[in-house]
């Protein structure tokens, strides 16, 4: 700086024109921002915006006596003799000026008589554009200055934070009594109205994951607000000079921390946007992280931003308490917020507790001075006996929320409700939450005790006073296993188990509970993205709730989830496909049978899902293996057996075969070209067959077991590798003998599921029985998707299933009469 006082005195000093002047100044100032982030490095938060504020006025003064030097030349009057000051407004005049924030400026004169102050005022002002500030200036009388505040209540703001630069004492001593007359002014109608205006910024710029750090929920205008009514009040200089009455060392301390922290974080968010920007966009996080020494891993990211969320709620807390202890005296009831107050005795935690639950049969709004008494209390270093019997009976009171929020405030999540201790502040970088975790979950229990629509609000109403306390519960937690490396699904469900135990939930709720986190985000994946017209998708949604109940549940809580992620997210469009699919698994509730085979088929999934062998394969390959249809292939194998038979079947181009022949014989083809298995059955029908498995793959591949009661000669395994063989090119059948099947021993069920129908076949087993039946199938075009072919003491009981889009159903009297031999 002073090798620039020294350049602008020299040029100066040869009568230097004004641009060349401004010229210097402006390479200075664009010097001076291209290093900026050098200085941030080596500053802190409020240090940092301190020496942005000084290098501004250094270039103000600067300007000034260029100016002055230009309008007098050798012949300039003393500072105090010219009747101009220049005065720093808003932050700039609160030493907070942010890098790519306007520079508020003020020229403050006294129209004397030969001193042409306009025209000095208008050099000044020419060579400040020449320089490239970003300046936002006024020039006013100081005979004026109060009239002006009378017009608008953010020139009354921006005037009582104002400083002095440059220019005469005596016009500045004029305009602090002008400001001292401003500052006693109307002094009610100036606080409800910067209350009022508090308000309509909270609600335009709520606390999410990319806050407004200006005008948002505890952004600077929280804590600007707190210093301008406590000037007006008592004429101090800063928040720390408020009487201790109002805020303490402690308090102060903690809100000082936010606060400064939050400061580094906005001039980091104008250095990497390169333009004033007051919300800190996700995309921007990574750079402005990275701009406070954070690395770019998730972990650091996450830190980040749970330290920016941490910081807002502070300052949010603490403003709401100081304003309300320095505006007490000019505010009047809000009867709709039905405030609730501490009582006297009110010191330890349990008994705000139960002030609290007793009250949640209505909705309330938390006091400020019950947020403090909350921060402020005595209270044992976990959760006793007594404080979870308390927050056991709240959960059975209609109003919630108003407790839940109120916890949230005081900043006693964490403590309260252990369970979401490592939620409380966590961001959600999903592309689709708007809210930090814990901020998302209560807004979901709000939604559940305000639900909009009617359908949803007649099943809740429905529900026991038991099941509506483990419901809260549940919507309070269901996102409370995330943060961790295992799948937040099954952490939440252990959390919700152990919190819900302690709170003396009953066993049969509790595992209700489990089952709803567990799958709390199925709903609305299968809803918005499978199709709701194929059976198999709603069995397998629906083999998670078995009874109607749980799907009322599991639907209240998808609605309650959905509508807390964000604006319209929980859209009609989306609440048609979730009713759509309500109805339809509802209509699948009494198919008991295929729901347990769906639900035991969803159990090896996951189990599949986990095993190394199915990990190794290319995603294409997994897809393909969980979208076989046939149920009985996931329930008869290990996960390793199925991945085998798959890898198998990627690369087949027609047909692969293997034999064993150890305790028993046993065929395994994984065919693609068709096989006559009629023949196959036929040709090898001497033998007694125990077990039959046919199922279904993919890209029109199929998979047969066939297990023979015994073991045959070694020689004789070259026959059998030639009648497969054979199988694949021979035509028509080889049976003799019609085997006997009565009528009464064939059932059809056309309507044994959506898409499929099933032929059950309980008789006597005879030789040849099973290729005759397959040779029927094959000579009416019936595709076998899955056979399960078991004898019992000389009986056959076998179970055919087939898809409907074939030739099943439309020919069920043709295959009785063939199978019977009519």
């Amino acid at each position: 700086m002073d090798n620039l006082k020294a350049q602008v005195e020299e040029l100066i000093y040869h009568n230097a024109e004004d641009f060349k002047i401004a010229k210097v100044l402006k390479a200075d100032i664009q010097h001076y921002l291209e290093n900026l982030e050098e200085t941030f490095r080596t500053s802190g938060g409020k240090d940092f915006l301190v020496k942005h504020t000084r290098k501004i006025d250094c270039m103000l003064q600067l300007v000034y006596k260029v100016a002055l030097r230009a309008m007098f030349g050798n012949y300039a009057p003393m500072k105090n003799s010219l009747p101009v000051a220049l005065v720093a407004l808003g932050s700039y005049g609160r030493e907070q000026l942010c890098v790519r924030s306007d520079i508020d400026l003020m020229i403050v004169y006294k129209d004397i008589p030969g001193y042409n102050t306009q025209a000095f005022i208008e050099k000044i002002l020419y060579i400040l554009w020449d320089t490239g500030l970003k300046l936002g200036h006024r020039v006013h009388t100081t005979d004026e200055l109060l009239e002006v505040s009378k017009t608008d209540i953010t020139i009354k703001t921006a005037l009582i934070e104002s400083r002095f630069i440059e220019g005469s004492n005596f016009i500045w001593t004029a305009t602090q009594n002008a400001l001292q007359k401003i500052r006693h002014d109307n002094i009610e109608g100036f606080i409800r109205e910067k209350l009022q205006e508090q308000k309509d910024k909270h609600r335009k710029y709520p606390l999410t994951m990319e806050p407004n750090l200006k005008e948002g929920v505890g952004g600077f205008r929280d804590a600007n607000l707190i210093f301008w009514i406590g000037k007006i009040l008592y004429n101090v200089d800063s928040i720390k000079n408020l009487p201790e009455e109002i805020i303490s060392e402690k308090e102060y301390r903690s809100f000082r921390i936010a606060l400064e922290f939050l400061f580094r974080v906005r001039s980091a968010l104008h250095l990497v946007a390169h333009k004033k920007e007051d919300q800190l966009r996700l995309d921007l996080i990574p750079h402005v992280a990275a701009l406070l020494g954070y690395d770019h891993s998730p972990k650091e990211l996450m830190r980040f931003s749970r330290k920016v969320t941490e910081s807002l709620k502070i300052l949010r807390l603490y403003s709401m308490i100081w304003l309300e202890l320095l505006t007490r005296e000019f505010q009047t009831i809000d009867k709709d917020k039905n405030y609730l107050y501490p009582k006297e005795g009110n010191e330890d935690i349990a008994s705000l507790i139960e002030l609290l639950v007793e009250h949640a049969d209505q909705t309330f709004t938390a006091h400020p001075t019950l947020l403090q008494a909350l921060v402020n209390a005595t209270k044992p270093e976990r959760l006793n006996k007594k404080l979870y019997q308390t927050l056991a009976k709240l959960f059975y009171q209609p109003h919630v929320y108003p407790v839940l929020k109120t916890f949230a405030y005081a900043r006693q999540l964490r403590y309260l409700l252990p369970p979401l201790k490592r939620v409380v502040d966590l961001p959600q970088f999903d592309g689709y939450h708007t809210y930090a975790v814990d901020i998302h979950s209560l807004q979901s229990v709000k939604h559940l005790e305000n639900i909009k629509e009617p359908f949803i609000q007649s099943l809740y109403k429905t529900l026991e006073r038991d099941e509506k306390a483990m419901l809260k519960l549940v919507t309070l937690l269901h996102d409370a296993g995330k943060g961790r490396k295992r799948d937040h699904h099954n952490v939440g469900a252990s959390l919700f188990r152990v919190f819900a135990s302690k709170l003396g939930m009953k066993n049969e709720l509790i595992e209700r509970g489990e089952t709803l986190i567990l799958y709390h985000t199925l709903m609305s994946k299968v809803a918005q993205r499978e199709d709701l017209h194929n059976h198999k998708v709603i069995l397998k949604f629906a083999s998670h709730f078995k009874s109607k109940k749980m799907l009322d549940l599991i639907y209240i809580l998808t609605y309650a989830d959905m509508s807390a992620v964000g604006k319209d997210v929980y859209s009609s469009f989306a609440s048609k496909l979730i009713h759509t699919l309500y109805l339809q698994a509802l209509d699948t509730l009494d198919q008991e049978k295929l729901l347990d085979e769906t639900a035991k088929r969803v159990k090896k999934e996951h189990s599949l899902k986990r095993s190394p062998y199915f990990l190794k394969l290319t995603k294409s390959q997994q897809n393909k293996i969980l979208l076989i249809p046939s149920n009985l292939l996931f329930l008869r194998y290990t996960p390793k057996k199925i991945v085998e038979i798959s890898k198998e079947a990627f690369d087949l181009e027609e047909y692969t075969f293997t034999l064993q022949n150890k305790e028993h014989l046993s065929i395994e083809i994984i065919r693609k070209r068709p096989i006559n298995l009629g023949y196959l059955l036929a040709k090898l029908s001497k033998l007694e067959i125990r077990h039959m498995d046919i199922y279904k793959l993919f890209n029109d591949t199929k998979y047969f077991k066939i297990d023979f009661e015994e073991k045959v000669d070694q020689d004789e395994l070259h026959a059998i590798e030639k009648i497969i063989h054979d199988s694949f090119v021979k035509t028509g059948s080889l049976l003799t003998k019609v085997p006997l099947i009565k009528p009464e021993e064939i059932e059809i069920d056309c309507e044994h599921s959506l898409n499929y129908g099933a032929l059950y076949l309980n008789c006597l087993n005879q030789r040849g029985l099973l290729a005759y039946v397959t040779e029927t199938f094959e000579a009416l075009g019936i595709d076998i998707l899955t056979a399960k072919i078991h004898t019992i003491k000389n009986r056959a009981k076998d179970m055919f299933l087939i898809e409907k889009n074939g030739n099943f159903c439309h020919n069920t009297e043709t295959i009785m009469k063939k199978l019977t031999g009519d």
